[in-house]
């Protein structure tokens, strides 16, 4: 049996490996094959590669704008850790509700001026899914809890509000793996499930607690669900008198017209819903 004495060689990039040093019993050929195998990449574990934050041209301008972006969103998730803070130690509930309207204001700046500047990126939407499950995944319902605590049964208000908590996570994961449309949402937004529970608490919806809490239910179901849910911006081209209406409910009666919008707004899913079956079986047929 030939013995072949093993040497150190030092490979570029990866630091030393195993050769045989030459032989009489090896011939030309043969050395060659050894070192090709000792030296392939397949040899030595791959380095792993980092993706930038920011894609593209990494300018000053451009990191600036990226970091104001993100600034942005770190709002929205410390706004909606006060509301939380605030919310256990007792604070007026619509403190914590102010701290959430906020939220929402911050997380709708950060993606218009991620695209007013260019610096969009898969990071930004990790970020943005990340704070919007902190402020209004977790924020929300913690606040809802503290506006009806002592009016309702316990355990049925916290099966309430993790009911929010769990089908905003469903929902905001369902978001970012499912193709867009300009048009409707697929579901209620995280966002404006958060605006109502907040602007119930900010108001005083004086309505019996039994009910907030089947509102709170219904709206974490509608968050789930895939009926179509105008966007806001189809919604402000309605005709002028259609938006003059809730207006002069408001100047009427802020609660019962705010109760109604929800309502028109919750049931408009199911309604474009069937609209569209009906339309595809006419098609059908």
């Amino acid at each position: 049996m030939l013995l072949v004495p093993v040497g150190r060689l030092r490979r570029p990039n990866h630091g030393l490996v195993d050769t045989p040093h030459a032989l009489p019993g090896l011939d030309a050929a043969e050395m060659r094959e050894i070192e090709a195998a000792a030296t392939s990449p397949e040899s030595s574990p791959a380095t792993p590669s980092t993706i930038p934050l920011l894609p593209g041209e990494r300018t000053m301008s451009r990191r600036i704008k990226f970091g104001l972006v993100q600034a942005c969103t770190l709002s929205s998730l410390f706004l909606g850790m006060t509301a939380i803070f605030l919310a256990v130690t007792g604070t007026d509930p619509r403190v914590g509700a102010l701290c959430l309207l906020a939220c929402i204001t911050f997380d709708g700046l950060d993606g218009a001026l991620a695209r007013k500047f260019g610096v969009a990126s898969p990071f930004g939407v990790q970020m943005d899914s990340l704070g919007d499950m902190t402020s209004f995944g977790i924020a929300a319902p913690v606040v809802i809890y503290s506006a009806l605590a002592g009016k309702v049964a316990t355990p049925m208000l916290v099966l309430a509000c993790a009911m929010v908590a769990a089908c905003a996570a469903i929902r905001l994961a369902r978001f970012n793996v499912s193709p867009k449309d300009g048009r409707f949402f697929c579901g209620v937004p995280t966002t404006m499930a958060a605006t109502v529970l907040a602007i119930s608490v900010l108001i005083g919806l004086s309505l019996p607690p039994a009910m907030m809490v089947v509102g709170v239910v219904l709206l974490a179901v509608a968050m789930v669900s895939s009926f179509p849910y105008a966007k806001l911006a189809k919604v402000f081209r309605l005709p002028l008198w259609l938006l003059i209406v809730p207006v002069l409910g408001i100047v009427a009666n802020l609660q019962l017209t705010f109760g109604l919008i929800v309502l028109a707004y919750l049931v408009s899913g199911p309604i474009l819903w069937a609209r569209a079956k009906a339309t595809r079986q006419q098609i059908a047929v």
